[in-house]
């Protein structure tokens, strides 16, 4: 690379001495290698997230669902039942895309496919 271009430093281990590899940037020190254009593209890819329940409608921040399959929640023998609705969900990256509090239940986070918004 040319020398008017400054390296990240590594976001495993902050090292410094980081260099560019066919497309890559690679840290000697814990062998660490991750894409180029990730840094570009990073914050663009979060604006462009959407998440949408089992019917296609579009979700946000402090909706209110109701789920549409009972699901059993994993070390319990409790079901969240179909018609559960579940107030003020907060989305968030990952399998299970909805982190909320269910009555009853208490804090669970859910897959926005087996919800509908209400």
């Amino acid at each position: 690379m040319s020398g008017d271009q400054a390296l990240p430093a590594c976001p495993k281990c902050a090292s410094a001495y980081v260099y560019a590899d066919a497309g890559q940037f690679v840290c000697p020190e814990c062998a660490h290698e991750w894409p180029q254009q990730a840094e570009a593209t990073g914050a663009a890819d979060d604006a462009a997230r959407v998440w949408k329940d089992a019917n296609g409608q579009v979700l946000q921040d402090g909706d209110s669902v109701t789920v549409i399959k009972d699901l059993k929640i994993k070390g319990s023998s409790s079901v969240v039942k179909v018609g559960t609705k579940v107030k003020n969900i907060r989305l968030i990256d990952g399998d299970h895309d909805i982190d909320c509090k269910i009555d009853g239940i208490g804090p669970m986070k859910l897959k926005s496919e087996f919800v509908r918004k209400a």
